[in-house]
């Protein structure tokens, strides 16, 4: 059998070339045989693949084929062949060439190695994308564990590479970096933080994709829209990005509003302040002057009768208003607040509700509404708020109270 490496070799000598010459026109001649081969080789590689991988991406119900052809790895995987019959028959090509064969060849393992990589790349993104497309994992931090996989995966790549430059065996090589471990954990620290973050964030189920958290520190107040291995990504209301560190989710204090979107509502918790001096007990006129006001009317039909039975029994000398039992403005107004939230259509009915009153303050008595909205989107929230105070502004002044109001003008000396 001839040998073919030196096929050319052998014709070149017969036609009278130097034997210099014809060694290199014998590699340059093999070369470019075996690169059009691979050429070739690849193109209808590809091409199979890609027809095969396409039917039965088709004929299959489940969606992760065509997620796989959409990051292209088939595309990917045809290299494979080609790369494998340039690495078979470089020797052949370079066999009076020591010195750049071994050089092509650490290329070629080079080459290996970085496809290699990218096959995982491309195959961790798939998985990435279809366990997005489940709903159990649509908002648990995949990228995360995907980076992982990937920092260690392109270490290992890395650690390869530089062992077969060097000549160093890989065994040799790694017994080598665990001497400079502490060197680089120094270097990985946030990412090994992060790692770490991402795992007991997703075990303790802290945050997902989608809900809404406010973290001061860092000045974010909005939805989460990526959780990552070092970073989580928080859309804000006027629709600026805040990024985060991950492991700050666990060394740091935020306000996760999962609760309250789960509840079926959203908390309403403000108050105004009624000036001291308007406070006032009521009289039989005033009392009468207050039954025209529909929300307390029954109430303070049944409330006089109890009062004034009350006063009876004990002898109580009405001649002084303070003697006895009384009604107050403040107090009839807190009981038709309360009443106004008992029937106004946009509060939640099954979550508490009040009206109350705070402690006093220099300024005056806050009268407190304590309810949760049925709608908790934030514009329909402030929406309703907005609605409820207005009503609760405009009402004070029926029940001879005032608003405190800071005036700014200083008194006359």
């Amino acid at each position: 059998m001839p040998d073919i490496k030196h096929f050319i070799y052998d014709y070149l000598i017969e036609k009278g070339f130097s034997e210099t010459t014809a060694i290199y026109l014998n590699m340059l001649g093999l070369l470019l045989a075996l690169l059009i081969i691979a050429f070739i080789v690849d193109y209808v590689t590809k091409r199979l693949l890609w027809k095969f991988s396409a039917g039965v991406a088709k004929r299959t119900k489940t969606n992760f084929d065509d997620i796989l052809i959409s990051n292209k790895l088939p595309r990917a995987v045809a290299h494979i062949i080609p790369l494998i019959i340039l690495i078979e028959f470089v020797p052949q090509v370079f066999s009076d060439f020591e010195y750049t064969e071994s050089i092509i060849e650490n290329t070629l393992k080079v080459i290996a190695i970085i496809l290699a990589l990218q096959i995982i790349r491309r195959l961790l993104h798939s998985v990435r994308d279809y366990l997005k497309t489940l709903p159990q994992y649509r908002d648990k931090p995949v990228d995360s564990y995907i980076q992982v996989f990937m920092i260690f995966a392109w270490l290992l790549g890395l650690f390869s590479i530089i062992a077969i430059i060097t000549g160093i065996s890989f065994l040799k090589f790694a017994t080598t970096l665990g001497a400079a471990s502490a060197v680089i954990i120094l270097i990985f620290k946030d990412t090994i933080l992060g790692f770490v973050a991402s795992i007991q964030v997703s075990i303790n189920d802290m945050v997902r994709i989608g809900y809404w958290i406010t973290f001061e520190k860092y000045g974010a107040d909005g939805d989460v829209i990526e959780i990552n291995l070092a970073t989580v990504k928080v859309q804000n209301w006027d629709m600026t990005i805040t990024t985060i560190p991950t492991y700050a989710l666990i060394s740091d204090s935020f306000k996760n509003w999962r609760g309250m979107m789960a509840s079926g509502g959203r908390r309403i918790k403000r108050s105004v302040i009624v000036k001291t001096s308007t406070i006032k007990f009521l009289d039989k006129k005033d009392v009468e002057k207050f039954k025209k006001i529909e929300l307390v009317s029954n109430y303070l039909e049944t409330k006089s009768k109890e009062i004034d039975k009350y006063n009876a029994d004990h002898n109580a000398n009405k001649s002084v208003l303070i003697n006895g039992r009384n009604l107050t403005n403040f107090g009839v107004f807190r009981k038709y607040l309360q009443t106004y939230i008992e029937n106004h259509s946009a509060i939640n009915k099954d979550m508490t509700f009040m009206v109350r009153q705070l402690e006093p303050t220099p300024q005056g008595i806050p009268m407190e509404i304590y309810a949760f909205s049925k709608d908790q989107r934030w514009v329909n929230y402030e929406y309703i708020i907005g609605d409820i105070f207005d009503h609760v502004l405009a009402s004070v002044k029926y029940f001879d109270l005032e608003i405190y109001e800071l005036s700014l003008v200083s008194p006359k000396g």
